[in-house]
């Protein structure tokens, strides 16, 4: 019989007490085989991500000429990254939650903190992150790149596929565009991007889609509880603690991923749920809210 591969630990996208909160992703088959055989689920790490971003037009206005071929509009893409970063920044915001450990029957009622990224779709306060960064949070405040800091409740979780939604009162929101995960090509440049280690807030690193529809494994590092993702995008674009629940992005800046976990014990292997998978949790939180 072939040997089982060794358990993976990831980096979860949330960190608690200071410390990245660690998952162990277990593969199904072994790794080159491991990683195309097991739709690999990554530890839920701070990374998600989802709503679409709205693009800024060139910073410079192009000279009236012939008007540009498609070619030329190719080429010019990768030139107009930072006006596209910039845009898609407005709509990232960092998740900060104050949760208790140790269980009500416990005289031990340890506080704990994590930090995750999220995703504003809707200008009414709705922002898609992972489930596992707002799982058992006794408060949620949500911090925006021009500086808002607001409160924000739960209102609603998709645990099967590590999503959330959550709605932040009283802000200023940018919404994201969302763009279409089902057309993403292995070799496409993407663009994730979050708040790393919970302090380095609105990075921007770049990749691209290494694999489509990777399934993973992850045991909690504090309940042992297995859980498991499939249909995931791979990516070699950079995710740490912290990036969990926020934007993966293409040159367009059009959310097409959530990132949600990354392997601790291999570089460039990054995961996210495809933007396809939330719009239903989206649009019934959406409805709801109406």
């Amino acid at each position: 019989m072939r040997p089982q591969p060794e358990p993976i630990e990831l980096d979860p996208e949330d960190r608690h007490d200071g410390v990245p909160r660690l998952r162990t992703v277990f593969g199904v088959a072994v790794l080159s085989a491991f990683l195309a055989s097991v739709s690999t689920f990554g530890l839920m790490s701070s990374l998600a991500g989802a709503p679409p971003v709205s693009v800024l037009p060139p910073a410079t206005e192009a000279p009236a000429a012939q008007p540009a071929s498609s070619t030329d509009q190719a080429s010019d893409q990768a030139t107009d990254l930072p006006d596209v970063v910039a845009a898609a920044k407005d709509s990232v915001v960092t998740i900060t939650t104050e949760s208790s450990r140790g269980g009500s029957w416990s005289v031990f009622q340890v506080p704990s903190t994590g930090v995750g990224s999220g995703i504003v779709v809707t200008s009414g306060g709705l922002i898609l992150t992972n489930n596992h960064v707002v799982d058992g949070a006794r408060t949620l405040t949500v911090t925006t790149s021009d500086g808002q800091e607001l409160d924000a409740t739960l209102v609603a979780t998709d645990p099967e596929h590590d999503l959330a939604i959550i709605r932040a009162d009283d802000g200023d929101l940018t919404p994201a565009r969302l763009g279409d995960s089902s057309t993403l090509e292995v070799g496409q440049t993407v663009l994730a991007i979050g708040s790393p280690l919970g302090e380095f807030t609105e990075t921007v690193t770049r990749g691209i889609v290494s694999a489509l529809d990777r399934t993973i494994t992850v045991a909690d590092q504090f309940s042992g509880r297995l859980e498991r993702l499939s249909g995931l995008i791979q990516t070699d674009a950079a995710i740490n603690p912290g990036n969990s629940g926020g934007p993966l992005i293409d040159e367009s800046g059009a959310v097409v991923g959530i990132n949600t976990a990354v392997s601790r014990d291999a570089e460039g292997i990054g995961f996210a749920v495809p933007v396809a998978v939330a719009r239903q949790l989206i649009d019934e939180a959406a409805a709801s809210s109406a």
